[in-house]
């Protein structure tokens, strides 16, 4: 069996919002503790250990929470100990900032299908159980998907209208945003904007819109109510729910990896970060609600799990869940569910099997229907930006499609750098100190800056939505004044004509809009409120994309006698759609960002409803890609990953070094002598006295000090308990009591007191290689079997230990990085 490790004990963990205490052993501390509102919680226990501040050998990283077999091996279902009927409360469990056992994990699953399959057969209520067992999967599918698709049509519906509560309020009823307070006007297409039933603030407070200072009132107005929203966002997620902000996605990765961060998919996160969600989308900022929408889809599959046992107590399967609670978010966010699935699949999830896949594309289908259902936007669409093209592209327009997708990657690379090196920085200074002070300022610099300016003034969202649209006679947008010649229109088709007055000024302004984003974005993602980057990262590639789109259909209309455009772009024909130029854009600009491409080809098709173009958006992606991964690697989840120092192993990075087990295990040569246990000669005393005067969170089991040879591995959380209970419960346990690790103890004489048995809390199966494996095979195995530690022996005798935590220095250590800067920080 495989044995795994404690990630270690840290000051203060990767948000930097909550402190973990540090945690001291004492006889008798043990508590029981099972609260639904912890993260990924085991019905389990809080120890309490002492943690030096030395870092020794056989790590403390080796987690709590270990195995319990006995001498059946790998599927060994023994109880806790000899003198007990029941296996004691907290073994087997985690504690907080862990790496779950995931061969541990999948074989209790094997082993308890396989008991209530044996037991289907023998009555009728038994096959009852079984059948409700399986279907229970599909179950909770139904609920989760109904759940997050919910809670995102109320997000939707909430951030609509608060967005333009900011310019004014509707007199027909405050709760109607604009848009729809407008519906029941008689007012004319071209006025439907200027209903008498919308009054903005001027309006309402001066009795007129008209002059300046009714326009320098409404501009205090917008910054006003966006530096209320923002700082009750920030107040909010401070006081009550700390791991409620940013994105959500680098963390999930980690956790769906198999790490466990209590509470960070709890009751409270959910509903602070559903509220704040809410309020940082409506205040301006520039961040949008698809990644946190991933992180509330997962906070509702994890508080889900606790109503089905088998979910409830076996952290593999609760991370199948979790995989698909990723997909339907993403459904639910871009109206995608087959590109939800596929985005679980390829930027978030590190165990897919096939039975997930299913019940994944299931959730998000759920999800998308329940959305549809509760039509957030009244338009019967699932997203604001939903829009459709039907004029065909030529092949030489993968010219300017494959320069928007180099614009992507370099905007990518640029963003990352900036982003990583802002955040190192509140992180390592004072600023991190004021996360409040911090989103106040840049809430009134990006509400100061938005608000002259049409295109920053309106939402992300609306603003994408307005890029993507193709010109039609009735659109009244700046970015449609063309000079029309109504005598060539065919049908409904417009064909390219000169651009007019109102078009040049949205260029510029649009232009303004893009300097804006870029360097705003910057600064916004990693505050302490929640906060996407798919919105702000697709909204640069769209205002880039019709910049470039515009330019090409000018291009087109002024010099279609080129020989480039002589051959498909004849006069009077619809030869360019700028709107498609800004949706290659903004797919080629995420993919920069986040190193997506099969998944965000997918999701950007299933938002335009044209299969048409998904040539130019692959070449869009993969170009943006190439270029990005061509100045670093790493996508800005990965980044912030490694910033926050987890635990995650990346499973698409090849180990090419040729180094050796005995190069990375511990003990080294200048080291002391790895810590173990004898299986039959030791003390109760004696045991004790290792635990508490050592930080180690697992202990080898040899046969003795002299032959080294290894019978198997022990952990601290276990021994700790065993030996509590059975000083309160078993007759005649002393501290000069034998610890007997074997079936048949030696004999003693008449007047020594009882012996402890522990053989049943003993991995008998340690997961080991010898001292000359190379390295690529060892880290190869971590990352497949999820591996939290392996022991390294030589003709049979125990040399050292490699721990998760070991591999992932080594693997920052060749490639020229602060080894420390794994640590959980």
């Amino acid at each position: 069996m495989v044995s795994h490790g404690r990630w270690g004990h840290w000051q203060s963990w990767g948000l930097e919002a909550l402190a973990m205490d540090q945690k001291g052993f004492r006889r008798g501390s043990f508590q029981s503790a099972t609260s639904d509102e912890d993260m990924l919680e085991i019905a389990g226990a809080s120890m309490e250990f002492s943690m030096a501040d030395d870092d020794p050998p056989l790590d403390r990283e080796m987690g709590a929470g270990f195995s319990l077999y006995n001498g059946g091996g790998m599927n060994g279902t023994s109880t806790m100990m000899d003198f007990l009927e029941e296996p004691l409360p907290g073994v087997g469990t985690y504690e907080d900032f862990n790496t779950i056992d995931w061969v541990r994990e999948k074989s209790r699953d094997r082993d308890r299908h396989r008991e209530i399959t044996n037991r289907s057969k023998e009555s009728t209520w038994a096959l009852l159980h079984s059948v409700s067992d399986a279907f229970s999967g599909w179950l909770l599918m139904l609920l989760i998907g109904l759940l997050a698709g919910s809670l995102a049509g109320l997000i939707d519906i909430s951030a609509h209208w608060m967005t333009d509560l900011k310019e004014g309020v509707c007199l027909a009823g405050f709760w109607f945003n604009h848009e729809h307070c407008c519906w029941k006007s008689n007012t004319t297409f071209t006025d439907r904007d200027k209903c008498p039933e919308w009054k903005s603030w001027s309006q309402l407070i001066l009795g007129h819109g008209e002059g300046a200072f009714a326009y320098i009132l409404n501009y205090f107005m917008y910054v006003i109510w966006a530096l209320m929203f923002s700082l009750l966002a920030v107040l909010l997620v401070k006081g009550f729910a700390p791991y409620a902000c940013g994105s959500g996605i680098p963390e999930i990765k980690t956790i769906l990896s198999g790490f466990i961060i209590r509470g960070y998919l709890g009751k409270w996160t959910l509903v602070i970060k559903t509220i704040t969600l809410v309020l940082a989308v409506s205040s301006g900022l520039s961040l949008g609600k698809e990644g946190p929408l991933v992180h509330v889809a997962c906070c509702c599959g994890n508080i889900l799990c606790h109503l089905f046992t088998k979910y409830r107590k076996n952290e593999a399967k609760r991370r199948e869940v979790l995989s698909a609670a990723a997909a339907a978010g993403v459904s639910v966010a871009f109206g995608a569910p087959i590109g939800g699935v596929l985005f679980s699949l390829e930027e978030v999830s590190y165990y897919f099997p096939l039975k997930t896949l299913w019940r994944s594309f299931f959730a998000a289908l759920v999800a998308a229907f329940t959305l549809r259902s509760i039509n957030p936007f009244g338009n019967s669409r699932l997203v604001l930006f939903y829009v459709e093209f039907h004029m065909p592209w030529h092949l030489l327009e993968l010219v300017p499609f494959i320069l928007l997708g180099i614009f992507g990657g370099l905007w990518g690379a640029f963003f990352i750098r900036s982003n990583i090196a802002w955040c190192r920085r509140r992180k390592t200074t004072r600023l991190g100190k004021y996360p409040v002070l911090e989103v106040i300022v840049v809430t009134a610099i990006t509400a100061i800056l938005a608000f002259p300016n049409e295109y920053t003034r309106m939402s992300t969202s609306e603003l994408i939505s307005e890029l993507f649209n193709d010109c039609g006679i009735l659109d009244s947008s700046k970015l449609c004044e063309y000079v029309n010649d109504f005598n060539s229109t065919k049908g409904d088709d417009l064909p390219d004509r000169a651009a007019g007055p109102g078009v040049y000024t949205a260029m510029w302004q649009l232009a303004l809009a893009l300097i804006m984003k870029i360097f705003i974005t910057i600064f916004t993602f990693g505050m302490k409120v929640p906060s996407g980057l798919f919105i702000p990262s697709m909204a640069v590639g769209a205002i880039a994309g019709r910049l470039l789109g515009v330019a090409v259909e000018q291009l087109a209309f002024y010099h279609h006698d080129w020989a480039i455009f002589s051959g498909w772009c004849s006069p009077g024909a619809d030869c360019i759609t700028p709107g498609l130029y800004a949706m290659v854009g903004a797919a080629a600009c995420l993919g920069g960002v986040t190193r997506m491409t099969v998944s965000l080809v997918v999701i950007m098709f299933e938002l335009t409803g044209g299969l048409e173009y998904i040539v130019p958006l692959m070449a869009a992606a993969m170009t943006s890609k190439w270029v990005a991964d061509a100045i670093g690697r790493e996508g800005i989840y990965d980044a912030h990953i490694r910033l926050n120092g987890y635990p995650f192993l990346e499973a698409k990075e090849e180990f090419s070094h040729k180094t050796r087990a005995m190069d990375v295990m511990r003990p080294r040569k200048s080291d002391p002598p790895l810590t173990v246990i004898t299986q039959d000669t030791m003390t109760v005393e004696d045991v004790e006295t290792i635990v508490t005067s050592t930080t180690y969170s697992g202990y080898p089991v040899v046969v003795s000090r002299t032959s080294q040879r290894l019978v198997g591995f022990v952990l601290r959380r276990d021994l700790i308990i065993s030996i509590e209970n059975a000083r309160k419960k078993q007759d005649g346990i002393v501290s000069t009591s034998i610890i007997c690790f074997t079936d048949y103890c030696p004999p003693l004489p008449p007047s020594s007191p009882s012996v402890l048995k522990l053989r049943s809390i003993l991995d008998l199966s340690p997961f080991t290689v010898t001292d000359e494996t190379p390295m690529e095979i060892v880290v190869d195995i971590f990352r497949k079997l999820g591996l939290r530690q392996c022991l390294v022996t030589h003709n049979g005798k125990l040399l050292g230990i490699i721990t998760k935590k070991d591999v992932l220095k080594h693997i920052a250590q060749m490639a020229n990085q602060d080894p420390d800067s794994i640590l959980f920080n």
